[in-house]
Parts: C-alpha cells; sequence; structure tokens
C-alpha cells in the first residue's frame, strides 16, 4: 500500500519536464564494431554504417581479435570504412602474439589505407582466466605499444579505461597508475569499458581527477537486449550488472520486440542520467546493429545531417 508520501513523490515526477523534453543535441558520439565473418554479414554491417553515419560520428571504431584472428578482416572493414563511408575510422591493435615488426607491418599498412587513428590495447590471450604473456619480441603493455605507434606513425591513439578495475590490475590505483602511463605515452583519449549504473563512471571521473588525469576518458555504453551474452562480457571485464537489469529482462526470451523496447528504455534512461552529470561524448558498443544506439542518440537531441545536395552538370 502507498503511502501519502510515495502518493506525493509519484505526483511530482509525473508532472516534472519529460525527461527527453528539448535536449539541445549537444553530444558527440563513436560507434564500434567487430569485423564481420561472412559477406552476408557485412552486407548487414554496411546498412549498420551508413544508418549511423549521418550522426556524424567523431569515429567509428573496428575490433581486433586475440591474436590477430581478425586482422585481414579489421583492415578490410576499417578500409572500407574509410575509403566508401567517408567517416573517421581507428582500427584497434593488440600485443598479443605479435611482434614488433608485425605490429610495425600492419600498423603501416593502416597508414596506407588512410587509418590515422589507433585503439591501442594490451589484449586478452583469447581462453577465460589465461594470464597475459608478452610475445618474446613484442610490446609487454599498451603504454609501450602506445609509444611504439607513436614512433611508426603520428596515429591520433586511444585506448582502454576500466571504471571497475581490469580484473589483472592488483587495484583500483594500479589500474589508474597504468591509465596514466598509456596517457603520457602518447595516447589523446580513453575509452571506458562498459559499465551499468550512472555512479560508477561518476566516481571513476573523480578518482582520475584526482590522480591528475585531464585527458577526456568516454564512457562506453552497451545497449542490452540480450542478458545471458552481456553477462559473459561482464564476466570477462569486472563489470557488474545489477540485479534489477536481470528482473527487468526476465520472462522476455520468447518476447523480442518487447525486449527491444525494455533495452531501449533502460539504456536511454541511463544515457541520460550520464547527460545530467556532465557527460557530453558517448561510445556505443553496436555488437553491428544499428537500432538501439540510434535511438539513443534521438532521444538525447541528435539528429542526422542531411546528406550535401549534388551539383548539377
Amino acid at each position: 500500500m502507498m503511502t501519502s508520501y510515495d502518493q506525493l513523490h509519484e505526483a511530482r515526477t509525473a508532472l516534472d519536464t519529460p525527461l527527453f523534453a528539448a535536449l539541445p543535441g549537444d553530444i558527440r558520439v563513436s560507434f564500434e564494431f567487430f569485423p564481420p565473418k561472412t559477406e552476408a554479414l557485412m552486407a548487414q554491417l554496411w546498412d549498420v554504417v551508413t544508418t549511423l553515419g549521418p550522426l556524424n560520428p567523431s569515429f567509428v571504431s573496428v575490433t581486433y581479435g586475440a591474436g590477430g584472428s581478425t586482422r585481414d578482416r579489421t583492415h578490410g572493414t576499417v578500409a572500407r570504412i574509410v575509403r566508401e563511408a567517408k567517416l573517421p575510422a581507428a582500427a584497434h591493435l593488440t600485443c598479443v602474439d605479435a611482434s614488433k615488426a608485425e605490429i610495425r607491418e600492419v600498423a603501416e599498412s593502416y597508414w596506407e589505407a588512410g587509418v590515422r587513428h589507433v585503439v591501442a590495447l594490451r589484449g586478452d590471450m583469447g581462453a577465460p582466466g589465461v594470464p597475459f604473456q608478452p610475445h618474446p619480441d613484442g610490446y609487454a603493455s599498451a603504454a609501450d605499444l602506445v609509444a611504439g605507434l607513436k614512433e611508426i606513425a603520428p596515429f591520433e591513439i586511444s585506448v582502454s579505461a576500466y571504471p571497475e578495475t581490469h580484473p589483472d590490475a592488483a587495484s583500483p590505483e594500479v589500474d589508474i597508475d597504468n591509465l596514466k602511463r598509456k596517457l603520457d605515452a602518447g595516447a589523446s583519449r580513453a575509452i571506458s569499458q562498459f559499465f551499468f549504473q550512472p555512479e560508477t563512471f561518476f566516481r571513476f571521473r573523480d578518482k582520475l581527477a584526482a590522480a591528475g588525469i585531464t585527458a577526456p576518458v568516454l564512457p562506453g555504453i552497451l545497449p542490452v537486449s540480450n542478458v545471458a551474452q552481456t553477462r559473459k562480457f561482464a564476466a570477462a571485464c569486472g563489470a557488474a550488472i545489477p540485479a534489477w537489469m536481470d528482473g527487468l529482462f526476465e520472462g522476455l526470451d520468447s518476447h523480442p520486440a518487447s525486449r527491444q523496447l525494455v533495452a531501449a528504455t533502460i539504456a536511454a534512461e541511463f544515457a541520460r542520467r550520464l547527460y545530467a552529470g556532465g557527460v557530453r561524448d558517448f561510445h556505443f558498443y553496436t555488437l553491428n546493429r544499428a537500432e538501439l544506439s540510434y535511438a539513443i542518440c534521438h532521444l538525447l537531441g541528435l539528429r542526422p545531417k542531411p546528406a550535401p545536395l549534388e551539383k548539377a552538370a
């Protein structure tokens, strides 16, 4: 039974200005894709790229499999985005199972393809729980990789950040020190691992400021529609899934359309609370799907730019 206080609180909430009303669209966005395995999946990804491209992203990035397992597909995808979609594309690059000479070869091929932005990561070995082992002739850390890439070409470089601490880090303080080393080595920004509560990012942002880190850190947004899949992702990177989120998806396994609506509602409110806390840059882990990311951007006031008019012959 609701008390009079509860009723008053709910009435005030209902009468407040709508959560997404009159937002000016003063946000900047970026999107992450993974390289497709087949021509059919490439066609699907290209639909996503052409849907999200008019939102004028600051950049889009393409992931890189453990040990370079998607090297050719990553290169082909990034090169096509630069060439055909005319979007600023960033290629992921990791230290795993690669010598410095091999990384130089990959980096130089990116540069030749017109790629000017690299997301530099230490990377994981591929199997869950297997500790990272540097290649005997490779880079021992992401900070070393950043420094090495800067010697190869004047790349713009992004690195990763972990609001809930990297699973391999001895402590949050050690993890923040590692982030600082990556930035000091030449990275210009960090992209955070995904998280599901705005306060997680706000606390992390305060810790970075206290540590003297002033480089921008983009919050990574993972719109959730498949909780089981998200749980696997979260277990691998140390992100916590709130119990209430599990509860909201309960019973929707056989209702995909409803599941999408619930996913959009959760992710949009989450992004709106980040916006209220001063966040203006958002990085979306799209999982090669456009709908949720596009809907969130729309609710935050972002609108597509019309294509330039063709000049008459």
